[in-house]
């Protein structure tokens, strides 16, 4: 079921959506015959829009013989590490009080197995110590100060994690956000009800940052980490999808890995990334199963959160990586409706189909 890096990309840009979906059509004829065939060449890493630098990381990893899910984490990392990134670790943006509260989770599928950690602060890489927490405990989720202390158990250095830039955004939101408290702006400027430097989809002034990554080896395994600063200026201590396995990750070694970015709670009152791996173990192509996911949260969206038109006014975006080497993926809206998807030769950055909107 192998084919050529080139084909690969060709495929890309033949096919609807990613136009990864056609480019095995023997793959039909043994859906229902019990496990998926093996891949051929490899790996394959998919990834969220900022996972770029992250996919290219773990296939030089993977090349070189690191342990895959230590290659995909090595990758997160650099964004993790990356001051300028406000969607995960180091210059994430903070809680409502200001605090920087990191979540993530990884799962091998090898030995299905998961770890995660969730509220985590002054730990700049949330997803090292997820995998701890598989590696080394009886657990799969540890949260709040506990996972500070299991962090710091293991030698992960503290730091304050807001950057000036994110403290500068944090003031901001604090003085704009609303005319009922004594918060102001500089003087000379006036309170406004909207904010121009970021504005989520439905046009309040909240944001998401998530990266996830997922990859398959030459031998057919298949790895898979999120990690996210969660909704900036939440109330201290909610958790988001990125660190629920199921939810923000799921990977099954038989049949795929999925995972997700945008508003985790319409995810995880549907436990979307296990469901897109599911679907796909009852022979939905990754982009299908991505749309039958996304459906499903849009028929269950209470309606405060739909605009107008009555559609979700929110964005959320699946990806998947079925264990044949096929990917896809599939979001609710058209901003940002991007993945990123490396055949082990090089990466792209891939526009997905949209649910609403495209």
């Amino acid at each position: 079921m192998s084919m050529t890096r080139r084909g690969f990309f060709a495929t890309v840009g033949a096919g609807s959506a990613l136009g990864i979906g056609g480019a095995l059509p023997a793959l039909a004829q043994q859906e229902n015959t019990g496990e998926l065939p093996r891949p051929g060449k490899g790996p394959i890493v998919i990834g969220s829009r900022n996972a770029m630098a992250a996919a290219a990381r773990a296939v030089e990893g993977m090349r070189k013989g690191e342990d895959p899910l230590d290659a995909v984490i090595r990758g997160i990392n650099i964004v993790e590490d990356d001051p300028e990134d406000d969607s995960v670790g180091l210059g994430g943006l903070p809680n409502e009080e200001g605090e920087v509260e990191l979540d993530s989770s990884v799962m091998d599928g090898r030995a299905h197995k998961a770890g995660a950690v969730a509220g985590l602060r002054r730990v700049r890489n949330p997803s090292s110590v997820a995998a701890l927490v598989m590696r080394r405990t009886d657990h799969v989720l540890i949260v709040g100060e506990g996972a500070l202390r299991f962090a710091r158990a293991h030698g992960f250095k503290e730091e304050n994690l807001l950057t000036e830039k994110a403290r500068q955004v944090w003031l901001e939101w604090k003085e704009q956000h609303s005319d009922h408290d004594d918060w102001l702006p500089p003087e000379g400027t006036e309170k406004k009800k909207e904010f121009g430097w970021k504005t989520r989809i439905d046009g309040s002034d909240f944001t998401y940052g998530t990266i996830h990554v997922s990859a398959l080896t030459p031998g057919g395994d298949l790895v898979g980490c999120t990690s996210t600063s969660g909704l900036s200026f939440k109330i201290p201590g909610r958790i988001g999808d990125s660190p629920i396995i199921g939810a923000g990750l799921f990977v099954d070694n038989q049949v795929g890995a999925a995972g997700s970015t945008g508003r985790g709670e319409a995810n995880l009152q549907n436990c979307s990334s296990f469901l897109v791996v599911e679907l796909m173990r009852q022979g939905r192509t990754p982009e299908e199963a991505c749309f039958e996911a996304l459906r499903r949260i849009a028929a269950r969206t209470e309606p405060r959160l739909r605009n107008p038109a009555g559609e979700p006014g929110y964005q959320l975006k699946l990806y998947a990586l079925r264990r044949d080497g096929l990917v896809g993926g599939a979001a609710m809206r058209p901003a940002d409706a991007e993945m990123v998807v490396h055949d082990g030769n090089e990466a792209k950055t891939l526009r997905m189909k949209t649910l609403y909107g495209g």
